[in-house]
């Protein structure tokens, strides 16, 4: 059931999150939107409202605890509850090793992973007290397997993966009812290839994406078929890609 569920999406502001806003906005969720680019931001929750639905938005630095923390009071003070959050938010910096890129390491690390853990970390104490809630992340197939070029950005999918898991299994020993959902997206058309400065990765990858890149509505559909799941049942893991790319 997603009518009336409160979701906050980080990486609001374009790609999957974009994404999922427009399409959980419109089977009846209120949606509660976070990103760094406020003016995207405001033109997708304008947008969201003109078409019936419900969207607020605020500036959100995933790698700030405050920042996390102030969204989720957003979403209580505008919608009296949270019921979802999608750690959606993330870059892809991909490398190799010996290119010794080490300030992009440092911000794959900040982003990808301390802005999963800032997430949850503003969000339990809710869920825990209301003993409900659904955290989803997007990981990536480089969170199941390794691919050259992406030692770092693959490491740092790679905790995603873990640290859900164990997430969820917590959760169930603790009898919070709060469930989870890894999503490990391959080709998807979105900005990360913007993000990519050496310039062979960013060849091959351009020439993979061209290639192959489905559009992000269709990790978006997915993200709306774990919320809509029983509340009794969790889907852990999804694994979506193009159908013709051999990941």
């Amino acid at each position: 059931m997603i009518k009336d569920k409160v979701v906050i999406i980080t990486g609001a502001s374009s790609g999957i999150g974009e994404a999922t806003a427009r399409l959980l906005a419109k089977q009846g969720a209120k949606v509660v939107l976070g990103a760094r680019r406020e003016d995207r931001l405001k033109q997708i929750a304008d947008e969201i409202s003109k078409d019936g639905g419900q969207a607020v938005y605020q500036v959100l630095d995933v790698t700030r605890p405050s920042d996390n923390e102030a969204i989720v009071s957003l979403a209580k003070d505008t919608f009296g509850r949270v019921d979802v959050i999608f750690l959606n938010a993330g870059i892809m910096p991909t490398s190799p090793v010996s290119a010794l890129k080490t300030e992009e390491w440092n911000q794959a690390v900040d982003i990808n992973i301390k802005g999963v853990l800032n997430g949850v970390a503003a969000v339990m104490p809710h869920f825990m007290a209301q003993k409900s809630g659904h955290v989803i992340a997007t990981s990536s197939v480089a969170g199941i397997k390794a691919y050259p070029g992406s030692a770092v950005y693959g490491g740092t999918k790679f905790f995603v993966r873990d640290f859900m898991e164990v997430l969820r299994m917590e959760s169930a020993m603790e009898g919070t009812n709060i469930r989870t959902a890894t999503i490990y997206p391959a080709a998807i058309s979105t900005e990360l290839l913007g993000g990519i400065t050496d310039p062979g990765a960013a060849e091959s990858m351009k020439a993979l994406y061209d290639q192959h890149a489905i559009t992000p509505d269709r990790i978006a559909s997915v993200v709306s078929f774990a919320i809509d799941a029983p509340e009794d049942t969790t889907i852990n893991e999804f694994t979506v890609g193009p159908t013709s790319q051999p990941w």
